[in-house]
């Protein structure tokens, strides 16, 4: 009989990739889904904040609540309804029926209701394979848990741009199957093997959490996107009273759960040491790297792959084969990392891997906009190595200093900070894109026209191209050029002649243009990723070892070895 250790680990492994493969098959098709939808770049900047906010958010806002609902209800059970909703949501993207900003709104509802079934794997997978292994044991399985992430991931890169030359619906609807068949798996074979609790729904904690993610990405959102006559909206009232409300409840929401009987986020949990230097080291790490996919593919898509004479259409699919070593190199060192984590303790495998992850992020602020490709793979690649490293050490010092009784809770407050890190990792890379994009790109585009002549084209341009409109255009692989030619007054456009127009409207003369501001900006939010990590590092030599023995695991080898008994009879 098959030891119920790795039935557990393998049907979590299965939900782990489905959901791996959802976030990185979205962010190299979002090209493709965008122009599917035929959504305007120059004005829908938000669309494209919170389609990838929105998946996120929500994982982030409910995923402790989750857990505790686990911690209630059942795990397992839990898991399986998770591996439903998420199948149902991808279904409910295929079938989008709009077009224009209606689709994008129903793309990004669609998206948030997937987030709840994501939410219900994150909750829940870690803690199912904890209950189900020893400590000695724990640091390999989730090891191997961490392998199923990255070959998610590069799965998802590889599938999300064969999909989305065909038809960008296909893109949600490769996770259909996957999910029916982890459902019927999951509610088949695995089985309880913690007992279930009655707890309180922490309802005021919920509300000051989520309410406060929710608003302050509200006003980062529109701080972005232009305002009035300005390029930026930082003139808004609602930003600023959005953002200092949302900065006001998350300040107020620790405070909270300390008077609360049964809180949310159990804030007791970090006096022990270990958990509160693991899950903030893991929160940096994830707030470091969270954008470096959307970053990357930008850089790909937008600038490098045309000047390399790629067709617009054909960039998804590039930008994740030329994005494989990153995941290649997470792949071969993750079961590395979790040998060493049983071996030796998660304090100085988790540093280690934090400070490599740093040093790629330095290593891509020397490499120019028209790189050599193996210079940019090895850089990738080691920073796979790196995140290999750090994440299954970081998550089992989590778990290994988490009380038995509380591990659905301390998986979900895991979850929580991960989703977070992520979430505001994106937030915090767009806007350093777009603010430094703000004073170099007028410069940039006057600089382009006047070389070839046409000076009269600069303001015009300028006007029309805000940085948030250039940053939208670059990522879905668009130039912008041929929409504002079209909107000239004759005055200005009878002078260019046809071919000037036919070299403003090629591939090449938008990423050229934008090229150099576009890597400039960019280096500055790989240096903020840099300091994260090197955060995250230092805070990760804070874990010390512990060993904690589950008595949820020995309860569940004596009932595998009874039923093994019983069957042998």
């Amino acid at each position: 009989m098959v030891q119920y250790k790795w039935v557990a680990l393998s049907n979590t492994t299965l939900g782990t990739m489905m959901a791996t493969v959802n976030f990185s098959i979205v962010i190299i098709s979002i090209p493709a889904v965008f122009r599917g939808i035929q959504l305007n770049p120059l004005d829908s900047f938000q669309y494209l904040l919170w389609f990838l906010f929105g998946y996120s958010v929500v994982i982030s806002a409910l995923v402790v609540t989750l857990g505790r609902l686990s911690d209630m209800y059942g795990r397992v059970r839990a898991y399986n309804l998770g591996f439903a909703v998420f199948t149902i949501a991808s279904l409910l993207l295929y079938l989008t029926p709009n077009l224009g900003t209606l689709g994008a709104l129903e793309l990004i509802i669609f998206r948030a209701v997937q987030g709840v079934g994501g939410g219900l794997l994150f909750a829940n997978s870690a803690a199912i394979i904890t209950d189900a292994f020893p400590e000695q044991e724990r640091g390999r399985a989730l090891g191997i848990n961490q392998i199923a992430a990255v070959v998610g991931t590069l799965v998802g890169l590889i599938l999300g741009g064969v999909l989305s030359t065909f038809n960008w619906r296909y893109v949600f609807l490769v996770s259909v199957p996957f999910g029916a068949a982890g459902s019927v798996w999951s509610y088949l074979k695995l089985r309880e093997l913690s007992k279930p609790r009655k707890q309180r729904i922490d309802v005021a904690g919920n509300l000051l959490f989520s309410g406060g993610l929710v608003l302050l990405l509200i006003g980062v959102t529109y701080g972005l996107v232009p305002y009035g006559g300005s390029s930026m909206g930082w003139g808004n009232p609602l930003v600023w009273t959005s953002m200092g409300l949302g900065v006001a409840m998350l300040v107020g929401f620790p405070f909270v759960e300390r008077r609360v009987r049964e809180p949310m986020f159990r804030v007791e949990l970090f006096k022990d040491g270990s958990f509160a230097a693991a899950n903030i080291a893991g929160l940096l790490n994830s707030m470091a790297r969270g954008g470096v996919l959307v970053l990357l593919v930008l850089l790909l898509q937008g600038v490098w792959l045309p000047l390399h004479g790629y067709s617009f259409q054909s960039t998804p699919f590039w930008s994740g084969i030329y994005l494989i070593p990153m995941t290649v190199g997470t792949a071969l060192v993750a079961p590395v990392g979790g040998i060493l984590n049983d071996k030796y303790g998660p304090r100085w495998v988790a540093t280690i891997g934090a400070l490599i992850v740093g040093a790629a992020f330095v290593a891509l602020t020397f490499l120019p906009y028209n790189f050599y490709y193996p210079t940019f793979a090895a850089i990738v690649f080691i920073m796979g190595a790196g995140n290999g490293l750090f994440s299954s050490p970081n998550t089992a010092a989590i778990m290994n200093s988490s009380p038995i009784e509380h591990r659905g809770a301390a998986s979900g407050m895991r979850a929580t900070m991960f989703n977070v890190g992520q979430t505001v990792s994106i937030a915090i890379f767009f806007a350093v894109v777009v603010l430094s994009l703000n004073t170099s790109l007028p410069h940039a585009i006057a600089s382009s026209v006047n070389a070839l002549g046409a000076p009269q084209l600069a303001m015009p341009l300028s006007n029309a191209i805000t940085p948030t409109g250039a940053v939208f255009a670059t990522f879905l692989g668009y130039n912008p050029i041929l929409q504002v030619l079209s909107s000239l007054p004759s005055s200005i456009s009878s002078s260019l002649s046809p071919s000037l127009v036919a070299t403003l409207t090629s591939n090449t003369f938008f990423p050229n243009m934008v090229a150099q501001p576009l890597t400039s900006s960019l280096d500055s939010a790989f240096l903020v990723s840099a300091s994260l990590s090197i955060i995250s590092a230092f805070l990760s030599a804070l874990v010390k070892r512990r060993m904690v023995i589950s008595t949820i695991y020995t309860e569940g080898v004596k009932q595998s070895s009874r039923e093994a008994k019983q069957e042998t009879k």
